[in-house]
C-alpha cells in the first residue's frame, strides 16, 4: 500500500512510499481509508518524539477515514461500511473500557504514535475501535472529526462541563481543536473571545460565530480580556497552546474561574505561577480525546446537522510533506486532509 512513513527523526525523515499490508488477526476489521487529517502531534513525531514508545519505520496519522474491506462476520462490520477510526486502539476488556472510559485502557495505543496509523491506504484495528458515520458526511469531514472535535467535546461538555451565558477565550484560534471548540463553545451558549496574530484568522472566527477577538500582536490579552467582561474575567480558558499563552491564561481569568489544557505546541513547562493559582483559587483540567458514549453523542449532533468539521485545505497523499508544512507554518483554519482515493 501506498503510506506516509515516518523513518527517522527530522524533516527528511517522513516518506510518501509502499510499506507492507497490515495483517488482520481475529477481532480486528480493515478499512481502506480514504481520507485522513493532519495534527500537531504529526510534527511532534517527525521531529522529536520524546516520551512515546513506538518503532520505526511507522505509518504516522491520527485521523482517518473510509469503507470496511475485511472484519468478522459477528463484529458488527461489513464490507463497504462507511466508518472513522477512533484515534486510539483500545482492548474493550480492561477495567476502564468496562466502565466506558476508553481514553483510560490500560492497554491503549494512539494512531500514529504508538503504532501504524491512516496516512496509509489500509488500516488494521479492532472492529470495536471503527465507528459508523452519519450518512452524507463526506470523507474528508469525516476524517476531520475525531482528534479535534472529540477533544473539543470532552473540555467543553465533559471534564467541567460549559453552562450557557458563562465567557470563554480560546487561545489561538485556527488550528483543529481551537475551531472545533470554537463551534462546541457556541452549541453550549457561551460567550466566545478569540485570540490569534492573524487578523484573517480572527475575522473567519467571527463569522462562526465567535463574539469578539484580540490580536496578541497588538494587544495584551488578558488586559483585553477584562475589558471585554467589564473586569470580571473570563469563565474558562481552552489552551492548547501551552508555555507562549500560559500566563495570560490565567490572568484572563475571573475569581474561581478554570483553565482546561488539551495541548502545548509551544512547550509544556510553563511558570506554574502558584500563588496565583491559589489565591484566585483557579482550576486546572487536563483532557484530550473522548470516550465512545462522547462519539456517538458527537455523530449524532454531527447527523442532526448542527455542526460540521471546518476544512482548511485538501492535498493529494503524495503532497503531504506540503501539507506538513502549512501545519509546521500555522497558516490554516480548520482541519488540512489528505487525500487517498
Amino acid at each position: 500500500m501506498k503510506a506516509v512513513v515516518l523513518e527517522t527523526r527530522g524533516r527528511d525523515g517522513v516518506r510518501v512510499r509502499d510499506f507492507p499490508d497490515p495483517e488482520r488477526p481475529e477481532g480486528n476489521a480493515v478499512m481502506r481509508v480514504r481520507a485522513a487529517a493532519l495534527n500537531h502531534v504529526d510534527l511532534y513525531m517527525r521531529d522529536v518524539g520524546k516520551g512515546i514508545t513506538h518503532a520505526l519505520p511507522m505509518v504516522l496519522g491520527v485521523d482517518g477515514a473510509g469503507e470496511i474491506v475485511e472484519a468478522d462476520p459477528d463484529s458488527g462490520l461489513r464490507p463497504g461500511m462507511r466508518v472513522m477510526a477512533y484515534p486510539s486502539e483500545f482492548c474493550g476488556r480492561c477495567e476502564a473500557c468496562l466502565a466506558g472510559e476508553q481514553p483510560f485502557c490500560r492497554a491503549i495505543r494512539i494512531l500514529g504514535e504508538q503504532r501504524h496509523g491512516t496516512y496509509g491506504e489500509l488500516l488494521s484495528m479492532r472492529a470495536h475501535c471503527f465507528v459508523p458515520i452519519p450518512d452524507g458526511l463526506g470523507w474528508h469531514e469525516a476524517a476531520a472529526l475525531p482528534v479535534g472535535h472529540l477533544t473539543a467535546w470532552r473540555q467543553v461538555f465533559g471534564k467541567a462541563p460549559l453552562i450557557p451565558g458563562e465567557t470563554a477565550v480560546i487561545m489561538g484560534i485556527g488550528g483543529g481543536v481551537a475551531v472545533a471548540t470554537l463551534q462546541l463553545v457556541k452549541l453550549a451558549g457561551a460567550r466566545v473571545i478569540v485570540t490569534s496574530s492573524s487578523d484573517d484568522k480572527l475575522e473567519k472566527a467571527k463569522a462562526l460565530g465567535a463574539d469578539a477577538g484580540i490580536n496578541y500582536r497588538r494587544e495584551k490579552v488578558h488586559e483585553r480580556v477584562r475589558a471585554l467582561t467589564d473586569g470580571r474575567g473570563a469563565d474558562v480558558v481552552f489552551d492548547n497552546v501551552g508555555e507562549a499563552t500560559w500566563d495570560d491564561s490565567l490572568r484572563s481569568l475571573r475569581p474561581g474561574g478554570r483553565v482546561m489544557v488539551v495541548g502545548a505546541t509551544t512547550g509544556g513547562m510553563p511558570p506554574a505561577d502558584l500563588q496565583r493559582i491559589f489565591v484566585r483559587q483557579l482550576s486546572i483540567f487536563g483532557s484530550t480525546t473522548a470516550s465512545m458514549a462522547e462519539c456517538q453523542a458527537l455523530l449524532r449532533t454531527v447527523a442532526e446537522g448542527r455542526i460540521r468539521p471546518v476544512i482548511d485545505s485538501v492535498y493529494p497523499v503524495d503532497e503531504a510533506l506540503v501539507a506538513f508544512d502549512r501545519l509546521e507554518r500555522a497558516e490554516q483554519f480548520g482541519k488540512i486532509v489528505l487525500d487517498l482515493g
